[in-house]
């Protein structure tokens, strides 16, 4: 939705959803955009029969440019690549920001071939970080021509402010708290349970604030029950605008079993926080230098650099200020608009996105 914004009415936007009925994303496009939801497009659902294929590949052809993405509408890049010249489709340009729980552990078989397969065509596949590029080109057999690597950008200056100690619903922070927190949707993949049991031992002071929503989220309060700190750990739910509360929190934490390049992250580095980490995806490459040591694998890591930045006020300062740094100098929202401009012109033939 912030390529939409800014390129605004330099292009006119078609969107299909796999999931049609969870749509709310649309709300944050700006007014004045011309967009358009065709109801009468083929689904993105369903056995990938020949026939369903060449009805995905017509729909494309009265376009410009098609942009697809992550495994749900791999079935229209597959469309693309064996039917386009029949159709004479337009460049498709596709998009991987990370893997459903299905695939976090372990890329499945099936759809390693297949994706091998359906990118033939493609214009260029778009990947957020290191990890992801790698498998592009390692497993996915994807010549490094097509391969692009830009990275998630944030509009960085918005975290800096100060931020008001009942920004989140329903919580107040006291003077005498500090928080640990994380954003986050509650899904398995997050292994929000596992951040419980790292922040458990903490002292009473410390509270944890897990902002989001999810299918996990008995299992996330069962876990702090469990553990006797249920009135220390609190799900506010999901809130607009990070930038009105993550500064709110002395330490941000991850847990999750599979990332990529997390926005949540970027957002936390732009707010100046220090971080507690799995080392998965490129978390530790985007963290600064002075943050790496504190993002290791497993539940006695995460739970020692917990306890390590709980300890000592002044390290939560010199790690939060590098990692501000990093955020403004690496992950900028202009930065990023600018290298999709670059590739989304190419692929059209050098026309302008304004």
């Amino acid at each position: 939705m912030r390529l939409i914004n800014a390129f605004g009415n330099g292009a006119r936007h078609t969107i299909v959803s796999g999931a049609p009925d969870h749509m709310e994303a649309a709300q944050h496009i700006a007014r004045g955009i011309a967009v358009t939801y065709p109801r009468d497009f083929p689904s993105l659902r369903g056995r990938p029969t020949p026939g369903r294929l060449q009805r995905l590949a017509k729909a494309m052809a009265s376009h410009d440019l098609i942009l697809t993405y992550n495994w749900g509408a791999m079935d229209a890049v597959m469309a693309h690549t064996l039917f386009g010249e029949v159709h004479r489709l337009p460049p498709l340009i596709h998009h991987e920001d990370g893997f459903n729980d299905d695939e976090a552990l372990k890329l499945k078989a099936s759809r390693k071939w297949y994706r091998r397969i359906a990118l033939g065509r493609a214009s260029g596949l778009v990947v957020p970080s290191e990890a992801l590029e790698a498998i592009a080109l390692e497993t996915w057999h994807q010549p490094i021509g097509r391969v692009r690597r830009i990275t998630n950008g944030i509009d960085t200056g918005k975290f800096a402010g100060k931020v008001r100690a009942d920004a989140l619903r329903g919580l107040v922070k006291r003077k005498d708290e500090f928080w640990a927190g994380t954003l986050a949707g509650l899904r398995a993949v997050k292994n929000l349970p596992r951040l419980i049991r790292a922040f458990a031992p903490l002292p009473t002071q410390w509270q944890l604030v897990i902002v989001g929503e999810g299918p996990e989220k008995a299992a996330i309060r069962d876990e702090a029950m469990r553990l006797g700190v249920g009135h220390r750990v609190h799900l506010p739910g999901f809130a607009p605008d990070p930038a009105r509360f993550v500064g709110l929190f002395d330490v941000f934490a991850l847990s999750s079993d599979s990332e990529q390049a997390p926005i949540s992250l970027i957002e936390a580095m732009a707010a100046g926080r220090p971080v507690a980490a799995t080392d998965v995806g490129d978390i530790s490459a985007m963290v600064s230098n002075e943050n790496r040591p504190l993002i290791g694998r497993g539940e006695e890591a995460l739970a020692g650099a917990l306890r390590t930045l709980a300890g000592d006020a002044q390290l939560r300062a010199r790690l939060g200020q590098a990692n501000m740094a990093k955020a403004r100098a690496s992950f900028d929202e202009k930065t990023m608009i600018a290298a999709y401009r670059r590739l989304y012109s190419s692929a059209l033939g050098g026309a302008d996105l304004v």
